[in-house]
């Protein structure tokens, strides 16, 4: 509701909301009632023969086994008080990425941290839990679950998939726990060997310095088997060509041996091909980071070079178009600037023409006038 700016509950209200809101409330309200009531419970006893038992039961016992199901507020709890959770920067990044912070999310989160801690607490817990609530199903009709290590007993070897019969359950409750401590059991063994496979795994240094170990290895193996082929060669050349009489026997010897040392050359070829195939998979996702990241600095550095180039042209166009927005006023003031100047040193313009004329009849005169003798 608060993520959706909804300003009344009941717009953010669904059929699955209002089941959830039941059920926890149901499960928190789950409590032995006050006072002592009993119910005849009647069931077939396997230790002995099949045999009916019968016995008065409190009702407590069937009320007391539901309220187990309040530990799923631990995980609640771990939600609403780490800080891990709480952040905001944690809660953004979430919301950024569309992931919900919720008990499942909180689950993986630890088995992520923590997978170890996480088993070991989880299997205690339940070995503990269930080897109560198999007590109190089973102690008002047999004897031997009367007792606590007995039931815990039985708890292991069934969590464990042994189940050597010695002790079994008689009543349906008992048996329902015993087959979801078998269910559990078989799932936190998936558990472990996933983890343990995890924590055996080498890390990504480790794996450099055991290819590099290995390729040094290898190219010593490669030289002695390439060795082996020449001196193998060079024994066939001298028993057959360098002695008087060939000993075929020996011939046949070299020649199995080369055959084993050209055996041995192409098996270290081949590892050699798998080493360095295991050594690509470990560095081409590192080098294509690395080749991601030197593509995307060029564009951008080529994209701020081009935003840079594009501002310097608008500058320039702006300049330019104030410098013809200008042309003609400037124009107009410099040619009337000209005619004042002009006007003030040779009068006015018909003055002008007048003496302008006067001056080339006075010299078309000098021209055409006969010389002096």
């Amino acid at each position: 509701m608060i993520d959706n700016c909804a300003d009344d509950w009941r717009i953010a209200m669904t059929w699955q909301r209002i089941a959830r809101i039941v059920m926890e409330l149901v499960i928190c309200a789950v409590h032995p009632i006050p006072g002592e009531y009993y119910f005849y419970w009647t069931t077939k006893l396997s230790n002995h023969g099949g045999v009916e038992g019968s016995q008065w039961v409190p009702i407590d016992i069937t009320l007391s086994l539901p309220m187990f199901l309040r530990l799923y507020l631990i995980c609640r709890v771990m939600l609403l008080h780490s800080k891990l959770f709480t952040d905001a920067s944690s809660r953004s990044i979430g919301a950024l990425n569309r992931i919900n912070f919720n008990t499942r999310f909180v689950l993986k989160t630890l088995m992520t941290i923590c997978p170890g801690t996480v088993l070991l607490v989880f299997m205690v817990s339940l070995w503990i839990i269930a080897s109560w609530t198999l007590r109190q199903c089973e102690r008002y009709h047999d004897e031997e679950h009367a007792n606590l290590l007995n039931t815990m007993w039985l708890i292991a070897i069934t969590f464990l998939s042994v189940g050597y019969g010695d002790i079994v359950p008689n009543t349906y409750c008992g048996r329902g726990i015993a087959v979801t401590t078998g269910i559990m059991g078989a799932g936190c063994t998936a558990l472990l060997v996933a983890v343990v496979s995890r924590k055996m795994e080498l890390s990504r240094a480790e794996k450099h310095v055991h290819n590099f170990m290995m390729d040094t290895q290898l190219t010593k193996r490669l030289k002695n088997s390439a060795a082996n082929v020449l001196r193998e060669t060079w024994l066939i050349y001298k028993h057959t060509k360098l002695v008087k009489k060939v000993n075929h026997g020996r011939v046949r010897t070299h020649q199995r041996k080369f055959l084993l040392a050209i055996y041995a050359l192409r098996k270290v070829k081949m590892d050699q091909r798998k080493l360095m195939d295991n050594a690509n998979t470990i560095t081409d996702m590192a080098k294509t980071q690395n080749t991601v990241y030197e593509l995307v600095s060029d564009m951008s550095g080529r994209q701020d070079m081009l935003d840079e180039r594009v501002g310097s042209m608008e500058d320039r166009l702006a300049s330019i178009q104030e410098s013809l927005d200008a042309l003609p006023d400037q124009s107009l003031r410099h040619c009337s600037r000209y005619a004042n100047n002009t006007s003030r040193h040779y009068g006015s313009p018909q003055s002008l023409v007048d003496a302008g004329v006067s001056d080339e009849v006075n010299e078309l005169a000098k021209a055409t006038a006969p010389p002096d003798y």
